[in-house]
């Protein structure tokens, strides 16, 4: 097993609440807040501080808007988040090929 493949792993992503928001943003282009933590079963609060780590990143956007005239707050990862998204999976996939070598 390759120790040098784990401090590789985006720490930002690795946690497992933003990797779950990112997971989502990755399979729908876009959604909502409440959607989100509706599907995620998260509290406004820790929804909101992990969106922000994500935002800081560069991972995700925010942008608000009205919809039948309720405010609505959606996400959607940027061309950064979804490169970053998809070779943090890459780097998983490789540490779980090299874990069934070894069984």
């Amino acid at each position: 097993m390759n120790a040098d493949s784990f401090q590789q792993l985006d720490k930002v992503i690795h946690e497992k609440n933003r990797m779950a928001i990112m997971s989502l943003l990755a399979a729908i282009q876009e959604m909502s807040f409440t959607d989100i933590r509706e599907t995620l079963n998260m509290t406004d609060g820790n929804l909101i501080t992990h969106i922000r780590t994500l935002q800081k990143a560069g991972y995700v956007s925010v942008s608000k808007s009205f919809k039948e005239k309720r405010p609505l707050t959606t996400c959607r990862l940027t061309t950064e988040g979804s490169s970053a998204f998809s070779g943090y999976v890459d780097l998983l996939e490789g540490i779980v090929k090299q874990a069934r070598k070894i069984n």
